[in-house]
């Protein structure tokens, strides 16, 4: 009996430790700090890169400018005076360089309908690729990644240009789903190929920080791996800054005068941006740049106050709260403080007093002042994408430990109501390292929606391994101080690199290498391991490509150059090559080269086995295709080979030494030829992801619907006439259909032959629009399903001639027959 009760004890004593380690792992997932690996941007003044903004913040002055020449309608309603119905007293903002420019092909949009799509989302596109590069992770539409995309948007003005008052014929199928704010997030998913949530939140000013609220649940819940995190904002219509005139919430001067006794309204301005989130162990194993980790996030609403759109002091101190309760940190910790600080009368102090309650006077044990600031008097008020242009600003500095100065000598005087003298908050005028009382580089970052929904975040610096001690996570892998092990191993001299460019179209290709070859020069031993993977497996490969190897940066750099000039780049659409591989079984050069290659890529050749089939894995985990071909002793001249049409590459000589630099030539030569490969697979220990890499150089081109007037009744136009003689040989039709879906997709460059209908930017409006064509011309019905295919332009055009001729000719019988 006492036996039998032993036992029983033990068995709960078991199971309460299992339940207690699973309560412990649930409670650490649902905190689990995360990190931010990736930034874009577009900004006021012309800014386009972290690096550039990094510039902007340390230096003096801000990004306003006059209303643009492309926007007459905000243009027609300013009027200095500032009572005057109807109009607008505001003529500068910060403003974009170029809202109108696209590359719609390389998303895989017609230039129809990219013409009708919002420019928010196209900028949205840009910036969240752009991310994706800078943080490392290919997007490959067919890979199905599972991220999760969330964006901030509140306004979608430019669709307003298709409706006038009185003329709907502008209006067609792409209206609704070019300015719809759940198209903004669910773009992205759809051209992308992203499987995990899509949404877009609105709630006026927060809006880009909720979203960014939503994807820190979303991520630490485990339904996706990445977060994309978007904001937009762009002021194209004069019907919201009228309003915003009439209640006076604007500044004479378009600009943000936080926290000064000048502070008279808001600046708006415009700005997309967008960065990528993972769960920090994650991002840590994979070598991913972590910028800075995201500890804390809280989101609340004013609830009844004073009115709608006015702040309310207790709600701002509960969100902060809440949020420093997620982040796991004491108000003490907080150095700094990126305030919504939209340069109002009645917001700053309101703000201010929030913050010195919840982390100034109210933070026993603060060291010192705490520091705010908010980069809103730099470029405007960017409203739903405000978060996110804040956001990156404190990823920037909390990687840079530095604060840039708040104000300049120049801004006047601080607001008088607010009492500086009784609160622990200070600003600061010159741009200073961060304060060395904080062991910890911690900041938070605010945004209140006009809607009353209050956000708040909570960062800190990512200590790298270096600075931290060993420790393993619950898989039993190495952590950080792992990996520092590893980074030590890298930059072996003498090593054979490979690198790989490729772009949609020869013109891009060109930027790239330019571009990738002047930050390869410069580059030293421990730098060119990392630079090479995230060139290989950090990028998309496209149709046009080119890929060298060499030892040293600047060998590198020159055979990428030297191979553009002579025309090295490959197109991809010559066929995808799948190589024979050539053995000859037992010979023992071969098996000392496959020796070297496993020492060289431990993780990719298993151990024990027979040579040749060790090799064969080696080249599988690439995404090397073989096909079976003759071995033996004279049926190649290596111990080992790859052929195809694009010529022999052996993968073994008589020095085994040799092998992983001869693997990587026949790996430039595949890739060249288009080649599917997972070059991932070949980071070596140590290797990390370099997150400030040129990123794909798009082409841009002006699509653009232009304000006009509203035209009353207006008539659509007329179809042009075509020629549909029946008769016509099968080149003629297949001209007929070129010309026809050029004009329909608006293309001002020949279509592509190589490339399928849904490629080019066809969808079923478009299948709709040619078809009608078709029938129009020569009377007869065409399928729909015959554009869904997933078959060449060139085969599609040849079967729908085929159907037009072998129509033509059954008319033509019958009407014999009945003659």
């Amino acid at each position: 009996m006492d036996t039998d009760f032993r036992t029983l004890l033990q068995d709960q004593l078991k199971l309460s430790r299992r339940l207690k380690a699973r309560i412990r792992e649930l409670e650490e997932q649902r905190g689990a700090p995360l990190a931010v690996v990736g930034t874009a941007l577009r900004l006021p003044g012309g800014l386009t890169t972290p690096e550039a903004y990094w510039d902007f913040l340390l230096g003096d002055g801000d990004a306003l400018s006059g209303i643009p020449e492309d926007r007459p309608g905000l243009r027609a309603v300013y009027d200095e005076r500032p009572d005057r119905p109807g109009r607008s007293y505001v003529d500068r903002a910060g403003f974009l360089a170029d809202v109108a420019g696209f590359d719609a092909p390389f998303f895989g949009l017609s230039q129809r309908e990219a013409t009708a799509l919002d420019p928010q989302q196209r900028l949205l596109l840009e910036t969240a690729w752009e991310a994706m590069e800078r943080a490392g992770v290919a997007v490959r539409r067919q890979d199905r990644l599972k991220a999760g995309v969330f964006v901030g948007i509140m306004s979608s003005e430019y669709v307003e240009r298709m409706a006038a008052p009185e003329d709907k014929t502008g209006i067609d199928p792409y209206y609704g789903t070019g300015g719809g704010h759940a198209m903004a997030a669910g773009r992205i998913s759809y051209v992308m190929g992203f499987t995990g949530p899509a949404v877009s939140v609105d709630t006026a000013c927060s809006s880009s920080l909720v979203a960014l609220h939503l994807a820190a649940q979303s991520l630490r819940r485990g339904e996706c791996r990445y977060a994309v995190v978007g904001g937009a904002n762009l002021v194209l219509s004069p019907d919201l800054m009228v309003s915003l005139c009439q209640s006076k919430a604007l500044a004479p001067d378009g600009r943000c005068k936080t926290f000064t006794a000048d502070a008279d309204g808001y600046g708006r301005g415009e700005g997309v941006g967008a960065v990528v989130l993972m769960r920090l162990d994650e991002a840590e194993r994979e070598g991913r740049p972590v910028l800075a980790v995201l500890r804390g996030t809280a989101v609340n609403h004013d609830g009844a106050s004073s009115g709608l759109t006015v702040p309310n002091g207790p709600a701002q101190q509960e969100v902060l709260r809440a949020a420093l309760a997620d982040a796991g940190v004491a108000a003490e910790e907080v150095g700094y403080v990126e305030a919504h600080g939209t340069g109002t009368s009645l917001g700053d102090p309101i703000e201010v007093g929030a913050l010195d309650a919840v982390l100034g006077t109210g933070a026993d044990g603060r060291p010192e002042p705490l520091l705010v600031g908010s980069v809103k008097s730099r470029l405007g008020h960017l409203e739903a994408a405000s978060g996110l242009a804040g956001l990156i600003k404190v990823v920037l500095m909390l990687r840079h430990g530095r604060i840039p100065a708040a104000l300049g000598s120049a801004d006047g005087e601080l607001n008088p109501l607010i009492p500086w003298d009784r609160v622990r908050v200070a600003v600061e005028r010159q741009s200073r390292d961060w304060p060395a009382a904080y062991p910890r580089q911690v900041a938070g970052l605010s945004a209140f929606g006009m809607s009353g929904t209050n956000a708040h975040v909570v960062l800190e610096a990512y200590r790298p391994a270096t600075e931290q001690t060993e420790r393993t996570d619950r898989t039993g892998q190495t952590g950080q101080a792992g990996q520092a092990e590893r980074v030590g191993q890298v930059g072996e001299a003498g090593r054979t690199e490979l690198v790989t460019l490729s772009a949609k179209h020869a013109e891009s290709l060109a930027a790239l290498v330019h571009q990738a070859a002047g930050r390869l020069a410069g580059a030293g031993a421990e730098q060119l391991a990392s630079l090479c993977h995230t060139l290989r497996a950090g990028r998309t490969p496209f149709e046009h490509r080119i890929a060298v190897t060499g030892r040293t940066g600047a060998e590198l750099a020159a055979r990428l150059l030297t191979g553009l000039e002579r025309g090295g780049a490959g197109d991809r659409s010559v066929g995808t090559p799948v190589p024979r591989l050539r053995v000859v079984p037992g010979s023992p050069e071969l098996a000392a080269a496959v020796d070297a290659l496993a020492a060289a890529h431990p993780e990719l050749v298993p151990d024990g086995g027979q040579p040749e089939e060790r090799l064969r894995e080696l080249l599988k985990q690439l995404g090397v295709r073989t096909r079976p071909a003759p071995a033996g002793p004279g049926a190649t001249a290596h111990p080992a080979e790859l052929d195809w049409e694009g010529g022999t590459f052996p993968l073994a000589d008589a020095d085994p030494d040799r092998a992983p630099a001869l693997l990587a030539t026949a790996l430039a030569e595949l890739y060249t030829a288009g080649a599917d490969l997972r070059l991932d697979a070949l980071r070596p220990a140590g290797a990390r992801v370099v997150g400030d890499l040129p990123t794909y150089p798009f082409r841009r081109r002006r699509l653009w619907i232009e304000e006009r007037t509203p035209a009353a009744g207006a008539a659509p136009e007329p179809v042009a006439e075509v020629a549909t003689g029946r008769g016509q040989e099968r080149a003629a039709v297949v001209e007929f259909l070129h010309a026809g879906l050029r004009e329909i997709l608006h293309a001002q460059e020949a279509l592509n032959d190589r490339e399928t209908f849904l490629e080019l930017g066809g969808d079923s409006f478009i299948a709709m629009q040619l078809t009608l064509r078709i029938e129009e011309a020569y009377r007869i019905e065409v399928p729909l399903e015959e554009f869904l295919e997933d078959v060449p332009l060139a085969t599609l055009f040849e079967r729908l001639a085929d159907h037009v001729l072998a129509a033509g000719q059954a008319v033509a019988a019958g009407g014999a027959r009945s003659a």
